[in-house]
C-alpha cells in the first residue's frame, strides 16, 4: 500500500532514538524527509546518516524545553526541504517518583519540557501548515490511567491528549489533522527501565494479550500511517498501540 509519503516533509523530535527514531526510519523508507532533532550531536549525525543523508534526512540539536525550538526547527524544514508538511511531536519520558517525592524543580522541567515545550512546537506547526497537514503527538496509557510510579506522566499526559483533542476541533476546518498515538509495552530502553522501576506486570509477555512486547518498528509503521495522506479522515483520535493490554475500549 502506498501511503503517499513521497516528498512530504515531516519534523520528528527525539528522532535520534527509541520511537522517535523508528517513526523517522518508516518516514523515509516511504519517501518523506525529516527534520529530527536530539539534544547529542554524535546521535543525530548517526540518525541523519542511517535515514539518508542531507537529502532526506537534517538533524538539529534541539531541547523541547527551549521557547525557541519551534522556530529553529520549521525554519529548517524550509530551508532544507523548502515546504512542511507534519510533525511527530515526543518528548522523553518524565522523572519516575511519586508524588511525595517529585519536588517543584522536576515538576516545572517536565511541564517546560513535556507539556509546554510540545504545545508551543504544535502552534508553530499547525501556523505553517496547509490542508493535508497533520500534527502527532506521543503519548502514554496514563492518559487513561495512572501508572504505578509516575506521578508527573499521570498529570501531564492527560494534560497534553485534551490538549491535542481541543487543537484538532480548532484546526480541522482548516484540512489539517491532529492525531495521538499512545504505545505501551514497546520494546526499548525506556520500557525496560520501568519495569525495573515499577515491577508492572504489563510489561511482561504474560500481561499482554499478544504475548510478547512491542517492536519499535511495529510503533513506526502505525505513526507513518497514521501521519500519511493514506490516513486523510482520522483526526482528534488517540491510537494505542499496545498488544491489547488496555481493557477497556
Amino acid at each position: 500500500m502506498d501511503l503517499g509519503l513521497k516528498d512530504r516533509v515531516y519534523i520528528v523530535t527525539g528522532g535520534t532514538r527509541g520511537l522517535g527514531l523508528a517513526a523517522a526510519r518508516e518516514l523515509t523508507s516511504g519517501g518523506a524527509k525529516v527534520v529530527v532533532s536530539g539534544r547529542s550531536t554524535h546521535s543525530l549525525a548517526a540518525a541523519e546518516a542511517e535515514l539518508g543523508g542531507p537529502g532526506q534526512a537534517v538533524g538539529v540539536v534541539a531541547d523541547n524545553a527551549d521557547a525557541g525550538t519551534p522556530d529553529r526547527l520549521t525554519a529548517a524544514a524550509h530551508e532544507a526541504f523548502k515546504g512542511l508538511d507534519g510533525a511527530l511531536i515526543s518528548v522523553g519520558g518524565p522523572p519516575t517518583g511519586t508524588t511525595d517525592s517529585i519536588d517543584d524543580e522536576q515538576w516545572r522541567a517536565s511541564f517546560e519540557s513535556g507539556f509546554l515545550g510540545a504545545v508551543r512546537l504544535s502552534r508553530a506547526v499547525a501556523a505553517r501548515l496547509g490542508e493535508g497537514g497533520v500534527i502527532g503527538f506521543v503519548l502514554s496509557t496514563s492518559v487513561y490511567e495512572p501508572i504505578p510510579g509516575l506521578a508527573v506522566s499521570n498529570a501531564l499526559r492527560p494534560a497534553l491528549a485534551g490538549y491535542a483533542k481541543t487543537l484538532a476541533g480548532e484546526v480541522g476546518p482548516r484540512g489539517i489533522r491532529v492525531v495521538g498515538l499512545v504505545p505501551a509495552h514497546i520494546g526499548t530502553d525506556r520500557t525496560l527501565e520501568l519495569q525495573s522501576i515499577t515491577g508492572d506486570a504489563g510489561t511482561t509477555a504474560a500481561g499482554i494479550p499478544l504475548r510478547r512486547l512491542g517492536t519499535p518498528e511495529e510503533f513506526g509503521r502505525t505513526a507513518a500511517f497514521l501521519l500519511s495522506p493514506a490516513a486523510s479522515y482520522v483526526t482528534g483520535a488517540m491510537v494505542t498501540v499496545d498488544g491489547g493490554t488496555r481493557a477497556s475500549f
